[in-house]
């Protein structure tokens, strides 16, 4: 039986790109993805196969605009493409979000933000250099974020620094927890230009395309962690390594401005995890039904406890989903002071109840669900990483909830 999408195209009204791109999606991760998953997550090896099919399949240009050769999707077409992915093997999910918002931020959010004439133009040109790397040779982009301190959560200036040199930059510093490390082509490092004389600054981060093949870029330590295994997210160093100032993937300050006027960017993380809510769902019924595949045709779903187990969550499923379509729905430039809240809200409820979720189909469906041969312990783990993803976690989250609810800005009690 083929699965149903996980928002059905006519009930939740669904453009015909979106429909279409789902369906691509969820057909790739069926056929290719589900079968696959299981060694990278064991092997703790990266999905390199799942990119090439992606490739073929048009999803690496997903969100590239259509006359550079992509598929013209936006902020809720990925979305809804990635959830399906999500559904069949999350480090997929996970690591083509940090791929695809390298063209996202590029593409549909730079273009709703002010530039100069000068800086629009350098823009236009460069990211057309990038979407043809990914659209004719495949090429991977990552986006290398963490550094174990404020600069991920948007308190302080990334301390990975650029200096200005003849015909580029001097880029030094060291990101960790970087997906993709030594599997991308180019690493979209956020790194603050330190200009002489002048106090580092958010708003001098500079978004660069640093080639992986560059002098002075390594990849260390081991990579060994409880869930998304299948990421590879070592530690980047960065050593000295000159970048060409043609691999701006953004002007300086463009990237400031994104992350000032269009918070919903750094909510593409939480498709995964609606994915992986969906998947623990679908196989707690299967299995009760006795349709799992290489298990006993043996039904459970007589015993009241599991029906009402199942019944609990579908309540969850049904109430992240309706959240989470009507945020990414709202995404936008300039979003109002609620619907910044609800993204909040719906990040920090996502990645929370997709563990909860997978948390009761382990206790439901019992012992067998313990077996590394069937995907429930693996969703389980991989779900409960999402609480902890910068820059949004659940308790950064919380944190902004409360506070931008009782403050408006510029507001204190001193």
């Amino acid at each position: 039986m083929d699965d149903v999408p996980i928002f059905d195209p006519e009930a939740w009204r669904l453009t015909d790109l979106e429909a279409e791109l789902s369906a691509r999606a969820r057909k790739l991760g069926a056929e290719k993805f589900a079968g696959r998953a299981e060694a990278w997550d064991r092997d703790a090896t990266f999905p390199t196969e799942n990119y090439k099919d992606m490739h073929e399949a048009g999803l690496l240009a997903i969100c590239i605009p259509k006359e550079h050769g992509g598929e013209g999707g936006n902020f809720r077409g990925y979305a809804l493409a990635a959830a399906e992915i999500g559904r069949y093997c999350g480090a997929t999910a996970l690591t083509w979000n940090m791929h695809v918002c390298s063209t996202l931020w590029t593409g549909a959010l730079a273009d709703d933000l002010e530039m100069s004439d000068a800086d629009r133009k350098r823009h236009t040109e460069g990211r057309a250099m990038h979407y043809r790397r990914i659209v004719e040779d495949g090429a991977l982009y990552s986006q290398p974020f963490s550094e174990g301190g404020a600069a991920a959560a948007g308190f302080k200036p990334f301390s990975t620094e650029a200096r200005s040199t003849d015909g580029g930059y001097i880029v030094s510093g060291k990101k960790i927890f970087a997906s993709l490390a030594g599997h991308a082509d180019y690493y979209g490092v956020l790194c603050t230009h330190i200009k002489e004389g002048q106090k580092p600054s958010q708003r001098d981060t500079l978004y660069l395309a640093v080639p992986a093949k560059a002098n002075g870029v390594k990849v260390v330590g081991d990579w060994d962690p409880l869930g998304m295994r299948g990421t590879v997210s070592r530690t980047l160093i960065f050593e000295d390594v000159f970048v060409e100032a043609a691999e701006e993937l953004m002007p300086q300050g463009v990237y400031f401005k994104a992350a000032s006027y269009w918070p919903h960017m750094f909510l593409t993380l939480s498709p995964s995890y609606m994915g992986i809510a969906q998947a623990a769902y679908d196989f707690t019924v299967q299995y009760l039904r006795g349709e799992v595949p290489g298990t006993p045709p043996v039904k459970r779903r007589m015993y009241p406890t599991k029906q009402i187990a199942v019944a609990e969550m579908r309540v969850k499923l049904e109430s992240i989903k309706a959240l989470w379509f009507q945020a990414i729905s709202e995404a936008r430039y300039k979003p109002s002071k609620d619907q910044v809240l609800r993204a909040y809200a719906t990040n920090h409820l996502v990645m929370e109840t997709a563990n909860e979720i997978c948390r009761l189909a382990i206790r439901t469906c019992g012992g067998q669900s313990m077996l590394k041969s069937l995907p429930l312990e693996r969703l389980y783990r991989d779900s409960r990483c999402g609480s902890l993803m910068l820059p949004w976690t659940a308790e950064l989250c919380l944190d902004r909830i409360g506070r931008e609810a009782l403050y408006e800005p510029g507001e204190s009690d001193d």
